[in-house]
């Protein structure tokens, strides 16, 4: 299972940067989330996500086969 936020990031014309500042983490937390290089995110990162990135969990996750 991999996070899809690069992607929808780039469908919704915004940065990695931009995202970061919306989400308020610490920098290396952050990109190792979203070049899935993590193996857990918190509920409330998974909300926040959600909330600012205008979609569901169901759109933020890509199973892998």
């Amino acid at each position: 299972m991999k996070l899809r936020v690069l992607e929808i990031l780039e469908e919704k014309h915004k940065t990695k940067y931009w995202l970061w500042m919306q989400v308020g983490s610490s920098y290396q937390n952050f990109n190792n989330m979203v070049t899935n290089k993590t193996k857990s995110i918190r509920f409330e990162t998974l909300q926040t996500l959600c909330d600012v990135l205008e979609c569901t969990p169901n759109d933020l996750f890509d199973m892998e086969k």
